[in-house]
Formats: C-alpha cells, structure tokens, sequence
C-alpha cells in the first residue's frame, strides 16, 4: 500500500499548493520554532526556510539541536539558535522572544502541545489578547472543492456559548485575511432542528442570531446542520434544508473538541486529507504540526501562518498611516 505521502502526491492536492504558492511571494516570516529537537520538526523548519516561507530562530538544547541536524544530515548554520536548557525553558523562552518583537510567528517543535500552550496562556508572561485562544485545522480533502476549515478540534475542550462566539470569529478572521473571501459558516449537531434534547443546536441556534444581530461578523452563518447537510448540496436537498451555508460549508463549527478531533481525523484517515493546523486567538499566530504530518501539510501550515501575519502586519501599516 502507497504512504500517505505519496497518495498525497499522486492527488496534487492543489489547494494547498496554491496557499503555499502566494506565501512564497511574501518576504521570508521571522519565526519562532519552539524545541526542534527531532528529526521532524528541524526539518519542517529548514524545509519551510528553504521554500523561501519563514526565516527559523530555534530555541531550544543547542548540543540536542546540533545533535539531530548532524544525525540527519541537517545544515543550520545559517540559522540563529537561541540555547535553553530543556523544553519548559524553550516554551518560555520562545513566548519571551515574541513579546520582544523579535519574531511575527511561533512555531511549535517537538515539545506537547500542552507544554508550548501553558507558555503562550500564562495570564502574565503568555500571549493572550482579549480573544479567546483557539484552534483550526485547514484540511485540504481530495475530491472535495471547498478547502474546509474545523474548529476547534485541538484547544477548546467542551466550549460554551461565549467561547464558540469567538472560536468562529477567529476562523472568519483567518478565512478572510489570508484570502479566501467570505466564509460560509456551518454549525454542525446531530440533526439539523433545535431540540433541547441535545445542547450544541441549541447553541447553534443562538449562534446564529448573534451574528444576526453584529456579535459575529465576516461570514454567513446557518446552524443547526448535520455533517452531510452541511457539505452536500443533495443531502441538503433532501432534507429540504434551504440556505446559503447547507450544502456548502467551509468553516466546520464542531461542538466540542472530541467530536472535531475525530472529525479531522476521518477526514484524514479515510478520506487522505492532509489537516494543515494553526492556533488563533494569540499575539501572533501559532503554527501547530504534528509528528504525522505530511510534508506538504507543514509546508501549507506555514503558509497559512505567513499570509495571516502579512495581512495582520498589512493591516496595522495602514491604521498607523
């Protein structure tokens, strides 16, 4: 049986190429990468660098670092490296550089996801703003033609109504800066009718309204809908579901993080999606991978970070006049 690599290849996944295709035309990102300290993550960094999307500083163990490149037959000569003396430190250490300017992207290495998180969400040294921090996973799906976005499947584990008013703000805000134009919001449940029964339709329902109402803006939004509702036109046909959103959703609101992890996971598992992941919410956006990932998938995690922290620098050039 084919890797998932080469399946990734022989489907030329072009949705991703083109979001790499456009960050390759900003200049090289300063970026924070977070304890590279296995061949996976060095690697995802150089191979990023090379492609002309980030310009890497590692932080982290500097024999470890050194260690791994030489094994791997790695060349980080050229990059700066900030030495620390485990990951804790590198977390730390990582989240301070960013606060000193000296970088517009974090990029996580080899340490967990919990271990760089507690570092970025520290009330006092952290990088929180007054968002809500969340995550999203911008899955490219063969054979599908809407690049999907899920949320959140990675930070949020049981959100309430407030914290998924600002994980679906958060996605808008990303589906719209890099590019993408208007998102169609979905919100999915079990079914596609309020019922107290079950809690995420009823908050999907309020959700909606809020954005009725100006507490969501930048996206179309409809919820209630199940899964198949929300992505094919037929499905909602059948269920005589009439909407912008049903049928052809892009920005997937899951109602807990169980269920959008094991959503993004079929889709990759199944369906051979590549799940490109990228945490919100923060000072700076946070380039999240995974030991899994395909090459092209770090590759399109960084481009979703580099387009989103050119548009946010873009931006604040504007305002400042």
């Amino acid at each position: 049986m084919p890797d998932r690599e080469s399946v990734g290849e022989a489907g030329r996944h072009e949705k991703y190429e083109r979001l790499i295709e456009r960050a390759k035309q900003v200049l090289p990102m300063a970026t924070i990468v977070a304890h590279p300290c296995d061949e996976t993550s060095l690697r995802g960094a150089l191979e990023a660098a090379a492609m002309g999307l980030i310009r890497p500083v590692l932080v982290g163990p500097r024999q470890k670092i050194e260690a791994v490149a030489k094994s791997h037959g790695l060349d980080i000569s050229s990059f700066e490296m900030v030495d620390t003396p485990h990951s804790d430190a590198a977390a730390a250490r990582s989240v301070e550089l960013i606060r000193e300017g000296r970088g517009e992207l974090l990029m996580k290495g080899s340490l967990h996801t919990d271990e760089l998180m507690k570092a970025v969400t520290s009330s006092t040294t952290g990088l929180r703003t007054a968002r809500r921090i969340s995550h999203v996973f911008v899955m490219d799906v063969p054979d599908h033609a809407e690049t999907l976005f899920i949320t959140d499947a990675a930070i949020n584990i049981a959100p309430d109504l407030d914290t998924k008013r600002d994980i679906i703000q958060n996605a808008i805000d990303l589906f719209t800066q890099i590019g993408l134009g208007t998102p169609r919001v979905a919100i999915l449940s079990a079914v596609e009718t309020v019922t107290s029964k079950i809690p995420s339709t009823i908050d999907a329902a309020a959700l909606c309204k809020m954005a009725e109402r100006g507490q969501i803006t930048g996206g179309i939004l409809d919820g209630p809908l199940a899964f198949d509702n929300a992505i094919d036109p037929e499905a909602a046909r059948i269920k005589g579901i009439q909407s912008p959103v049903a049928g052809h959703g892009e920005i997937l609101v899951v109602p807990n993080l169980e269920a959008g992890n094991m959503l993004a996971k079929n889709l990759s598992f199944l369906a051979r999606a590549d799940a490109a992941g990228i945490v919100l919410g923060a000072r700076v956006p946070i380039i999240l991978t995974s030991r899994a990932d395909s090459v092209r998938t770090r590759l399109a995690s960084c481009a979703v970070g580099v387009l989103l922290a050119d548009a946010r620098r873009r931006a604040a050039a504007i305002k400042d006049g």
